[in-house]
């Protein structure tokens, strides 16, 4: 099966060549794809230089957005692997997503970060809105469901589609998916973000995500469960 590691991106000039180079040595992917959506800089040249195809958003639409844009971008890819931008050289230990989609164990798998290097906190409480909107639609309560690094199968991305947008958009996915009837695991990865701030810009990023995830949650009966 035909893997593609999508990577959505702004603004990542110094980390995407680290981040590209690394998701190409993950065994079994045949495509790396970045989507530059709206930077100012020269991250999609970067991306290119590094050895990924990449496609560009002329201005800032999201990262739903950048998602459906990659998906669509790689046709023939039967596998989509989704990482962050920011992960650098760590993305190579995104692989363990890869073997329960390619076997037909799930449908959707999702990393399991160690703890991540941090200069703050404040993030915890998005984390908890999501996990209990999780569960009370659901009945499944993810370590972590707010990463971004997913693998899935060309068939379950198709049945989240349209995605929810912003920030909510693991939060929908995870929901829509499930509630569709499909299987979702969780899979332990050795990877790592950037070190995140507590200035009133990283403040600021917090709200607007657990506004955006409120949302998501809001409209997919956050209250309501699966059946």
């Amino acid at each position: 099966m035909r893997v593609a590691v999508v990577i959505p991106a702004r603004n990542e000039a110094e980390r995407i060549a680290a981040t590209v180079q690394a998701a190409a040595r993950i065994a079994g992917v045949h495509t790396v794809l970045v989507v530059d959506d709206g930077s100012t800089d020269n991250t999609a040249a970067i991306a290119e230089a590094a050895g990924a195809r990449a496609v560009r958003h002329p201005r800032n639409r999201g990262k739903a957005a950048a998602m459906t844009t990659g998906a669509a971008a790689v046709p023939d890819a039967e596998v989509l692997l989704f990482l962050d931008a920011d992960l650098g050289d760590t993305a190579s230990g995104a692989g363990p997503l890869l073997p329960p989609v390619l076997e037909g164990r799930a449908d959707m798998t999702i990393a399991t970060l160690p703890t991540q290097a941090t200069a703050g906190g404040g993030h915890g409480f998005v984390v908890r809105l999501a996990r209990a909107g999780i569960q009370r639609a659901t009945g499944f309560a993810p370590v972590q469901p707010l990463s971004g690094q997913r693998a899935l199968s060309r068939v379950a991305f198709g049945r989240a589609l349209p995605l929810a947008a912003g920030f909510g958009v693991e939060t929908a996915l995870t929901i829509d998916l499930l509630r569709a009837g499909l299987h979702v695991q969780e899979v332990r990865c050795d990877l790592q973000h950037r070190v995140t701030g507590t200035d009133w810009r990283a403040q600021r990023h917090r709200l607007r995500q657990f506004v955006h995830v409120a949302r998501a949650l809001a409209a997919r009966g956050r209250w309501r469960r699966a059946g």
